[in-house]
């Protein structure tokens, strides 16, 4: 089950039934099904937030995923800052639409195991989230 929420901001327009339906299939391609996977849109200071008590580091991002997969099954919980999507939609000239679902199948990828710590990663999970976009139809 994929469930949307959200902690200190709106909920931003997404069709979740469609978004739902991507979702499942990126994972599929990876050999993967969906099980829960919660997304909570928040502020940029909520995010900073989880990142300062759960993971220790003291700046703002985009995404923070938490996994809790099993096999061949993922489960998670996927924090999204809509602040630095908006301004990076905006960064880069692209829709906000278009930018909060990078966003989101970045966070599937990394359920799926895909890192992007790295140049290397980090042009791998580019390269996946662009095949993925390409997908949305």
């Amino acid at each position: 089950m994929i469930k949307y929420g959200t902690d200190d901001v709106a909920m931003p327009t997404l069709d979740e039934r469609k978004t739902g339906r991507w979702i499942r299939a990126v994972a599929a391609e990876y050999g993967f099904t969906v099980g829960n996977i919660n997304y909570i849109f928040c502020s940029d200071e909520r995010e900073l937030a989880v990142n300062r008590e759960f993971l220790g580091h003291d700046y703002y991002t985009d995404v923070i995923t938490f996994d809790y997969s099993t096999a061949s099954t993922l489960n998670g919980d996927i924090f999204i800052s809509l602040d630095t999507v908006r301004s990076n939609a905006e960064m880069v000239g692209v829709p906000f639409e278009q930018e909060l679902r990078r966003i989101i199948i970045h966070g599937v990828l990394h359920l799926t195991g895909q890192g992007d710590k790295t140049p290397e990663t980090k042009a791998e999970m580019t390269a996946k989230e662009e095949k993925a976009l390409a997908k949305w139809k």
